[in-house]
């Protein structure tokens, strides 16, 4: 699945508008940092509530491709800057955990 299909297929709005239109080939759905830093795929879409920036740290140490945003958070605007440094693409949805994950995962199969 390219992540630009998140967007396209999902309706989830997208925030940073500078990325590589990757591809992903599994999701990992997590609000506690470290767990995704240990746990989570490369190349996998990261699906949280953790809104800031150290979330784009653990995204590009884990090497996500995308992550998306739940429950329809505020995104801070150093979230956004960091992200576009590292070019990690931030979805926005008003879906929470759960509901992402299942849409995401119809997608990925």
């Amino acid at each position: 699945m390219k992540i630009s299909q998140l967007e396209s297929d999902l309706g989830y709005k997208i925030i940073t508008k500078d990325f590589e239109d990757r591809e992903a080939d599994s999701g990992y759905t997590s609000d506690l940092l470290s767990d995704v830093m240990g746990n989570a795929p490369a190349d996998s879409v990261f699906i949280t509530i953790q809104a800031h920036k150290n979330t784009i740290a653990v995204a590009t140490l884990a090497g996500v491709s995308a992550i998306v945003i739940c429950g329809n958070r505020q995104i801070p605007e150093d979230m956004i800057q960091a992200a576009k440094e590292e070019e990690i693409a931030i979805f926005q949805t008003q879906d929470n955990q759960f509901t992402a994950s299942c849409k995401i995962g119809q997608l990925l199969a």
